[in-house]
């Protein structure tokens, strides 16, 4: 069964462009009588914000793209990711990084002085001695350390990353909370997903993430990374442009059909047809006919 996802964070509106990325999610999802899922992606305690959750449901209903059983919010499973966190430390796939802000800082310099791209260099990977004291360990997955990430993208075709691109990335900071990537493997994975439909402003999140599914031994599922959205002189949307909430396109009498017909028409089309319904989408749509430019936008369109 095809299943889909939007997982938005609750620390600002719902602009147009993450509205873009659910309505494709959601089409697909119901062309193949499959599921979509809604995951609030909460674990930044200190920035989430309930008025900004509550506009994102409230959009959500407002166009009606209704999601299938309860949105799953990260914030409740800090305890799943500890689990697998564990897991991958007794399994030797990760480890105990004992690396201090003031050492990471002066190995960046000295690898910037000697032209060198920065990163991690993994000094506490095979680290068997005794701890330094008063340092609170970070954890780190054991990336490749030698070869090619290669996955196929339905939009953009095989992507083939090095994996000396792919540090030893953090997964948990000190104190154990769990860092994005990693929580968002797990939970794709634990949620059954199928098809992963995202901006491509995450492109590189993908080989990091594959990191954690090969460790885990996680099914991957099929990712398609969607071009932004760009203003009308070909920079990237901004809030003057119109990324803003989407509860102000009802504010200025737009009707929801003619916001979603908008929006799938910014990077998808079936031929010459310029207005759909939802039902028309829903039947026509699949995301390997999405643009791999990006799109721009043009109010002048939304009729």
């Amino acid at each position: 069964m095809i299943t889909t996802r939007f997982a938005p964070s609750p620390t600002g509106y719902l602009h147009i462009g993450g509205l873009r990325t659910a309505l494709f999610s959601w089409l697909w999802a119901r062309k193949n009588s499959g599921k979509f899922l809604l995951r609030i992606e909460d674990t930044d305690l200190s920035r989430n914000s309930d008025e900004a959750l509550e506009a994102i449901l409230k959009a959500f209903d407002w166009v009606g793209m209704s999601y299938d059983g309860d949105a799953i919010y990260q914030s409740k499973r800090f305890d799943i990711y500890a689990k697998y966190i564990d897991q991958l430390l007794e399994e030797g796939k990760a480890y105990k990084c004992y690396m201090t802000k003031d050492e990471l800082t002066a190995l960046r310099e000295e690898q910037m002085a000697q032209g060198e791209r920065t990163r991690y260099d993994g000094r506490y990977r095979d680290f068997t001695g005794t701890p330094p004291e008063g340092v609170e360990p970070v954890i780190r997955i054991k990336a490749p350390l030698d070869g090619n990430i290669i996955f196929d993208d339905g939009i953009k075709g095989e992507i083939c990353i090095s994996a000396s691109e792919v540090d030893d990335f953090v997964i948990a900071r000190a104190g154990g909370v769990p860092t994005y990537n990693f929580v968002v493997a797990i939970d794709d994975a634990l949620m059954g997903l199928t098809d992963v439909i995202r901006g491509d402003d995450h492109l590189y999140n993908t080989p990091k993430q594959i990191v954690v599914y090969e460790a885990l031994g996680f099914n991957m599922p099929k990712f398609y990374h969607v071009a932004m959205i760009n203003n009308e002189q070909g920079k990237k949307l901004s809030k003057r442009d119109g990324a803003t909430d989407v509860m102000e396109y009802k504010t200025l009498g737009y009707l929801p059909e003619a916001l979603l017909n908008f929006l799938v028409r910014l990077g998808w089309s079936h031929g010459d047809q310029e207005i759909f319904s939802v039902e028309e989408m829903i039947e026509l749509f699949d995301p390997k006919d999405i643009n791999k430019s990006s799109s721009n936008y043009n109010l002048d369109k939304l009729l």
